[in-house]
């Protein structure tokens, strides 16, 4: 962040006082810009034994496969989002069964939070991020072509869980070391 969204005047970074963290400030009209994390929504959509996945058609990892999910946007819940990148990534219909996981990844200032749900209908599409859409059972999944760590650990607590035939809600922070988990 270079310059103030209300003045124009380029910005200084400095702790405000009362803060306890340098923040972006305009020295011209005091306004403080705060940087918080983005929030990021989907489901694991499941039809019977199997678990919906959409390979990417953008970057950052195209041609990977990753569970139908993006930004939220302002004016829409968690599941309101969750419900809307399902359709817009994988032109399918859900019911959400409960919220199932959430994820730091303090890295990159994000935060997924995934909720479970149920295919309405065995009907899918790829939309304009996807290549290609399609149900996976668990031997079936493409580990080592999942997108991103967080894909690879909610496929892998899903499918523990469904052999334990119980779904806790997972919270868990993402790092580095997760990236072993899918290869570059």
């Amino acid at each position: 962040m270079n310059f103030c969204s209300a003045c124009g005047a380029p910005l200084q970074l400095s702790t405000p006082p009362g803060d306890d963290r340098p923040r972006h400030v305009c020295p011209a009209c005091n306004r403080v810009h705060y940087q918080n994390p983005r929030i990021i929504t989907g489901t694991l959509p499941v039809y019977r034994d199997r678990v919906l996945l959409c390979k990417r058609a953008i970057e950052p990892r195209r041609g990977y496969w990753t569970l139908p999910a993006g930004f939220l946007e302002m004016g829409e819940s968690l599941a309101e989002g969750a419900i809307r990148e399902t359709w817009e990534e994988a032109g399918a219909e859900v019911d959400i069964e409960g919220l199932y996981a959430v994820y730091d990844i303090v890295s990159i200032g994000q935060v997924y939070v995934f909720f479970r749900a149920a295919l309405r209908r065995p009907q899918w599409k790829p939309g304009a991020e996807s290549a290609e859409v399609r149900l996976f059972a668990a031997a079936e999944v493409p580990w080592k072509r999942l997108a991103f760590p967080v894909i690879h650990v909610v496929l892998s607590q899903y499918w523990t869980d469904r052999e334990r035939g119980e779904f806790p809600l997972h919270n868990q922070r993402i790092d580095e070391s997760h990236w072993s988990l899918v290869q570059a």
